[in-house]
């Protein structure tokens, strides 16, 4: 038996390597475990989402999203690829205002870990259900699924409710009252 490796024929044809448009892009959204116990939204943002060039995670996303279906992606990088919102930071700037104003009142939390890609949630533990616990908090996500970019699922059991669209900061503001007194 021959060991010897056969040098590559002029005639055949060059191999070419292409990047996995899918790989590059779970790392470009992946978030280290530091991020794992972030207390506010500015402390998650640590993927390549967050710091590159806005041109070049654009540019990643529509190469990943060409392939179909929907990819992991922060609500403002969906939102902006969509032209309803203008840039990260104003996306930066609705996470960090909701943070303000629900870490200013009780039994809300911050929660990093939400699904790949997301910026993270707020929950209201006091709709928990005491020491029963057996209930999905009241919740505060952002969204691109609307310009008020806030939507609020509120306390469950068994099934996941509606989402409630809520009408941008002021919004919530506004309704906070009532979304705290589902207990």
């Amino acid at each position: 038996m021959d060991s010897t490796i056969p040098a590559p024929r002029h005639d055949s044809p060059q191999l070419r390597l292409e990047p996995m448009v899918d790989l590059e892009w779970s790392q470009a959204i992946e978030l280290p475990r530091v991020a794992s116990s972030a207390t506010k939204p500015s402390e998650a943002r640590r993927s390549w989402v967050h710091r590159a060039p806005e041109e070049q995670v654009l540019a990643l996303y529509h190469a990943a999203s060409a392939s179909g279906g929907p990819m992991p992606a922060p609500w403002w990088l969906r939102a902006m690829a969509a032209g309803t919102l203008l840039s990260r930071e104003d996306g930066f700037r609705v996470e960090d205002r909701i943070h303000q104003l629900l870490t200013r009142r009780p039994g809300w939390e911050f929660v990093p870990w939400a699904a790949d890609g997301e910026s993270g949630y707020w929950e209201f533990m006091p709709s928990e259900g005491g020491n029963t616990g057996n209930r999905i908090p009241t919740t505060v996500l952002t969204t691109d699924r609307h310009t008020g970019w806030i939507d609020v699922l509120p306390a469950y059991s068994v099934t996941s409710p509606a989402p409630i669209a809520v009408a941008g900061l002021a919004g919530l503001r506004a309704r906070l009252g009532e979304f705290e007194a589902v207990r």
